[in-house]
């Protein structure tokens, strides 16, 4: 294949994965990976992960826009998963802090779409399943890098 029908395959393999991903989360009814929608479950396995944050840091994180971060922070707030409070150290900055609801619904999302992927990927070699997981982490590095220079 040409280098320039690879890139032609790449865009529509993304594309696809993107929509199939979307098509997965919905699927199921009530499936417990449907407990969040994208957006939250991104937020969320941030700040379970990494702690409280700024508007401003988690909208940079995520690479996104603070309003963008501040209507999913606002949703998340009045769902209980999230509250905001001024930071100890610094009483004008105030921060996004998981709540243990938030914490158990992100915590049990991810259980249930890894456990998903799990099947997904079942008769997959452990071979390449490591090799989608590397060109995964580069794909998305190399996104992160061309949103960054634009």
């Amino acid at each position: 294949m040409r280098d320039e029908q690879v890139v032609e395959v790449v865009e529509t393999e993304v594309a696809l994965l993107m929509r199939r991903s979307e098509a997965t989360r919905r699927a199921g009814g009530e499936a417990p990976h449907r407990a969040l929608d994208r957006a939250a479950y991104l937020l969320l396995r941030r700040l379970d992960e990494h702690g409280p944050a700024q508007i401003n840091g988690l909208a940079e994180a995520l690479g996104l826009d603070g309003s963008t971060v501040t209507r999913q922070v606002t949703a998340l707030e009045r769902d209980g998963l999230v509250t905001r409070g001024r930071s100890d150290s610094d009483g004008r900055a105030i921060l996004v802090t998981p709540t243990p609801a938030g914490r158990e619904r992100v915590r049990a999302v991810r259980a249930a779409r890894v456990e998903l992927y799990e099947r997904i990927l079942a008769d997959w070699p452990q071979a390449d399943r490591a090799t989608l997981a590397e060109l995964l982490t580069r794909l998305n590095a190399s996104l992160d890098e061309a949103v960054r220079r634009t």
